[in-house]
């Protein structure tokens, strides 16, 4: 009788290991939600266990009448160091148990770097499914090189900013003596620093055009100004010139080869004849639904404005981009060459070949 009921206790023990095996993994489901598609039957099994176990440390708020605070996830900062961190904030109960609900949810793998406004009267499963997302209150703003303002404005609408493409062009038009290099200049064209920047959803107007703005003034250095004096250029100027190298280089490193150019033709008197002055001129062409025109027809290059560099010479009245650090150091410190010409390979590489004469300039064309 003995060798008979051990068969029997050892089967229904188990029948009840399949059975927890089962009905744990369900209820847990049932009040956390599915789990982590990843994890094996063993780790479902296993955390679920816990969550079950933990019970109101996940679900009930450490404190109902608590108000919201910053709290700051660092990038790169572990799972563990985040649960301890909110623990030790006061915005959850338990840090071990927070920790196995990311882990049995698979939120662990998308945290989110960043500033949050969190609350000890959220529950523990709130404040992880709020941190997966930092838009809450930050937005990665982005402005790219030779960017000109308006191309800037019509990023607006999808930035998550609350500023409207009006309301950012009419600040960058209207003059500012708060920074020297804009003390004479009828927009900060030019000078809107190409970054990525990390801004509060809030922000104002007023306070981007400080932040864009401020970014260009610690890039520019005493020697970079230094530069810009020995070619005999004020800081507006260089800029000016800069955003022409700007849209000209495709390829970085042609930039003070380029520069070099223009700034041979200014030294002796020469008309630019750049084109991106004539595509900013001509505004937005609605055929390619772009701001810069390309090609440009033979009537454009006639088109009648003082940033028409094949009309008139000299620099154009201002910038016609957002150049970047490469073009300002281009124009600080050129190429020494003896090129006044330049024009864009046959081969579509984005390179250049440059000539000292017209004559070669020609025989550098395509067939």
């Amino acid at each position: 009788m003995r060798k008979l009921i051990l068969p029997i206790l050892l089967i229904l023990t188990i029948l009840c290991f399949l059975a927890a095996f089962i009905t744990i993994p369900a209820e847990a489901a049932r009040i956390y939600g599915p789990p982590a598609p990843w994890l094996t039957m063993f780790q479902r099994a296993q955390y679920s266990a816990r969550l079950l176990w933990y019970d109101g440390l996940l679900t009930r708020p450490l404190n109902s009448e608590a108000g919201e605070r910053n709290f700051q996830i660092e990038s790169g900062q572990s799972v563990d160091s985040i649960a301890a961190s909110l623990y030790d904030a006061g915005l959850i109960r338990d840090a071990e148990s927070f920790r196995a609900y990311l882990i049995y949810s698979g939120l662990d793998t998308s945290i989110q770097a960043g500033e949050y406004k969190l609350s000890a009267a959220m529950s523990a499963i709130d404040i992880a499914r709020e941190i997966q997302d930092a838009s809450a209150t930050e937005v990665t703003f982005t402005v790219l090189a030779g960017w000109r303002m308006e191309e800037i404005a019509a990023s607006l609408p999808t930035s998550g900013l609350a500023i409207t493409p009006d309301e950012f062009l009419a600040a960058a038009k209207t003059p500012r003596d708060d920074f020297d290099f804009l003390t004479s200049a009828d927009s900060a064209e030019g000078f809107f620093f190409p970054d990525t920047y990390i801004l509060s959803r809030n922000i104002s107007v007023n306070e981007l055009m400080d932040e864009l703005l401020r970014n260009f003034s610690l890039r520019l250095t005493s020697e970079l100004t230094y530069g810009f004096e020995e070619q005999g250029l004020t800081v507006y100027q260089a800029v000016t010139l800069a955003s022409i190298v700007e849209r000209e280089a495709v390829q970085d490193e042609e930039k003070p080869l380029i520069a070099s150019v223009y700034l041979n033709r200014l030294n002796i008197g020469m008309k630019l004849e750049a084109d991106p002055t004539v595509q900013y001129a001509l505004g937005f062409d609605f055929g390619s639904g772009t701001w810069w025109k390309n090609p440009l027809s033979l009537n454009d290059l006639q088109f009648d404005s003082p940033f028409n560099t094949y009309i008139y010479a000299g620099l154009p009245p201002a910038p016609i981009s957002n150049p970047d650090l490469d073009s300002l150091q281009a124009v600080a410190f050129p190429a020494e060459t003896p090129y006044y010409f330049f024009r864009a390979k046959c081969d579509g590489s984005g390179y250049h070949s440059f000539a000292e004469t017209f004559e070669e300039h020609v025989e550098n064309g395509c067939e």
